[in-house]
């Protein structure tokens, strides 16, 4: 989902262990592993059923103890290991300059599968994916196709839309705020959904948002939330993975002001179940095994695939400890939308590049 993205964080209270392993250090390039005629994107890729246990990497730019985004795809590598019995191991990369080298160093050693957790991964995938037709690369939120490249694009926009009308009928003030990690365009997008959400709700309201900048600064994404808070904004959203973390603690202390906020890519009602109403869900996991199940099968096809609320990937997890606080008349209509967008009848959503 990422560019420019997740690197290394100090920790809070919040935050869960750190429990990612590195991969082994890359190697010199498999030139006897060249395709020959590689079909089109959109076609099965050049791989057969998988036989034996599977080996499959994830690769990602931030800390999986981020109780998010990384988190997320973490999970999804464990969801793997149990279901198939998987060899899997994940890396954790510090900057675009590595991808290409890990890329290569899991294909040489035959990883029938590598996902990459975030967009940035694409294009570099897409250069090594060449000379391994073998194994498949998948990339979430990508943008890219190649015969063996999946982009698993996730409109999470769909369920932060719920969140900005949600935050635009309860707001006292008029104004709603959103905290960014980087300005990439998956990130711009959900924030896009988030404002035209609320200004379907109350043509009125006004939306901030602010990048910090980078993915880990927990004590940057408290201050630029402060500041959003103190300009009048009383309900935040945030997508800013383990910078995230520090936009919750700043809702939580400013609790006596009425400020309120959504959790990001995972449930995160629970880390501050005070002030949280709800939060704009990924399912990693189920997209993850979605993608390891067509490899196993010999089905899995290059390209995009778009997973939504309709797909089941997406979903508004709702704080039951709040609902009682949320007017009748202003749950009753977000869930009506919600069920809309889940039927496919509400498609008129703003987004940006997903």
């Amino acid at each position: 989902m990422r560019l420019a993205s997740r690197f290394v964080v100090a920790s809070l209270p919040l935050a869960l262990p750190l429990l990612f392993s590195a991969c082994s250090p890359n190697r010199p390039a498999d030139t006897a592993n060249a395709p020959a005629n590689a079909p089109g994107a959109n076609t099965p890729a050049a791989t057969t059923p998988a036989s034996g246990p599977m080996k499959v990497a994830l690769l990602v730019a931030g800390p999986i103890s981020d109780a998010g985004w990384n988190a997320s795809a973490y999970e999804g590598l464990q969801a793997i290991k149990k279901k198939y019995g998987a060899e899997v191991t994940t890396q954790q990369t510090k900057s675009p300059g590595e991808f290409e080298g890990a890329f290569r160093d899991f294909a040489q050693r035959g990883y029938q599968l590598v996902f990459a957790h975030g967009n940035e991964y694409g294009d570099a995938a897409v250069r090594v994916a060449k000379a391994y037709p073998k194994t498949v690369f998948a990339i979430s939120s990508g943008g890219v196709s190649a015969p063996n490249v999946v982009s698993m694009v996730f409109d999470l926009g769909q369920a932060t839309y719920l969140c900005g009308e949600l935050g635009a009928l309860m707001s006292k003030t008029g104004k709603l705020g959103c905290v960014g990690g980087v300005e990439i365009p998956s990130v711009k997008s959900t924030f896009i959904s988030f404002e035209g959400g609320a200004k379907a709700a109350k043509p009125s309201t006004k939306v901030s948002n602010v990048y910090i900048g980078n993915w880990e600064d927990q004590s940057a994404g408290k201050q630029a939330t402060v500041a959003l808070i103190n300009s009048g904004a009383d309900f935040i959203f945030h997508n800013a993975d383990q910078a995230g973390l520090g936009v919750i603690q700043a809702i939580r202390e400013n609790k006596a002001k009425g400020v309120y906020g959504f959790g990001s890519n995972k449930n995160q009602n629970s880390l501050a179940p005070e002030v949280i109403l709800a939060s704009a869900v990924l399912d990693v996991p189920k997209a993850f095994l979605t993608v390891a199940d067509e490899v196993k099968t010999g089905t899995v096809k290059g390209g995009p695939q778009y997973l939504g609320m309709k797909e089941g990937v997406v979903s508004l997890a709702w704080n039951e400890a709040l609902k009682s606080r949320i007017p009748a008349a202003v749950l009753k209509r977000v869930q009506a939308d919600e069920a809309a967008i889940v039927a496919g009848k509400l498609v008129n959503i703003p987004r940006g590049t997903l």
